[in-house]
């Protein structure tokens, strides 16, 4: 595993910043002081995590005990801000008559299962890391985000987006940016930055399948389904099977991702258009997945896992320097066959040049 001199926790959020910018232009004034509320909470919370993080030794992960489980706590935050409030749920305790608990809980222990599973991987760092979560934080919160330390979730505004607990392809998302900080360490801006997006949608995508059983061919490939309230034209917050069409609602705007290079959208917003262009990594992982058919998380995951935690990723990657280690990466755990020429031809198809 890379150690990369350290690792920058970074304050990663699942609602990119474009659409709660549009958002809080919107003449409906109470969608647009929650969208405002969201987006001035978000980016001084971004700037403390700037402020106070520490530049650590990356944990190295052992192989993990057979017999690893999930360390899980809930919190309640009450609609406030203080974390991680109050402690309503621990491991093994009985559920709790509150939804968004139980649904925290079971998608950090989803999260956990599918690295234990399927990479044998024990917890975020890989050396069996508690696993903490607050929900209901703040009132009308547009979001869930991991701070570098644990997860929180926001209940929405209920008019155009519901409690944040209901995908479990979002807690998987927003966990595996922890496993990024342990691992690849991938800097948040542009390229490596939407590469750190995708990663996590990637990721957030195989729990959610994996939960459910599902094939590559059944997996619906969608990432936040279930989090736009009914009335909003929109099935989630993205696609990896077709990027830029997830939503077109006039509240919303249009899903803005590209799927292939020819597209790729340059801009200072976003920090580089990290939740934008991260399309163009999904779309291949999703094209890599679907040519091999069967479960996602087992050639094609196997092969994505392997340059996250690998050591060879830098920390400010490029899209054409992880898909030359995917190529990689395949052929040294596949060799020359469909995996490997899979690879090859899902970054052709989205413009991506390998070497």
């Amino acid at each position: 595993m890379t150690t990369n001199g350290g690792f920058r926790p970074v304050f990663c959020t699942i609602v990119p910043p474009h659409i709660l910018d549009r958002l809080a232009r919107h003449e409906d004034q109470a969608l647009s002081d929650s969208a405002l509320h969201t987006l001035q909470h978000d980016s001084a919370l971004r700037t403390r995590r700037r402020v106070t993080a520490v530049r650590t030794q990356a944990a190295v992960a052992a192989p993990a005990p057979a017999a690893s489980r999930p360390h899980r706590t809930i919190y309640d935050a009450r609609h406030g801000s203080d974390l991680p409030g109050t402690q309503v749920r621990e491991e093994g305790s009985e559920p709790s008559q509150d939804a968004s608990v139980n649904r925290a809980y079971a998608g950090l222990g989803a999260t956990f299962e599918l690295y234990l599973k399927a990479y044998e991987r024990d917890s975020i760092d890989g050396n069996g890391l508690p696993l903490n979560a607050s929900v209901h934080y703040e009132t009308n919160y547009d979001n869930a985000f991991w701070n570098g330390e644990q997860m929180v979730f926001g209940d929405g505004d209920g008019e155009v987006f519901t409690d944040f607990t209901t995908s479990v392809d979002v807690i998987g998302h927003e966990l595996t940016h922890g496993v990024t900080q342990y691992t690849a360490n991938l800097e948040y801006y542009g390229q490596s930055g939407a590469l750190n997006e995708s990663v996590s949608d990637v990721f957030g995508s195989l729990i959610k399948q994996y939960t459910l059983g599902q094939t590559a061919d059944q997996a619906d490939w969608l990432i936040g389904e279930g989090l736009l309230a009914p009335g909003v034209h929109g099935t989630a917050l993205r696609s990896m099977k077709a990027p830029g069409t997830a939503y077109d609602d006039p509240r919303l705007g249009k899903d803005p991702q590209p799927a292939t290079m020819a597209h790729y959208v340059q801009t200072n917003t976003d920090n580089g258009g990290v939740h934008i262009n991260s399309g163009i990594p999904n779309h291949a992982f999703y094209l890599l997945a679907t040519a091999l058919t069967g479960h996602a998380w087992e050639k094609a995951g196997q092969i994505w896992y392997d340059v996250l935690t690998g050591g060879e990723l830098k920390t400010d990657a490029q899209f054409a320097d992880f898909a030359t280690l995917t190529v990689k990466a395949a052929r040294k755990r596949y060799g020359t066959g469909d995996e490997l020429q899979g690879a090859q031809k899902a970054w052709e198809q989205v413009g991506v040049r390998t070497s």
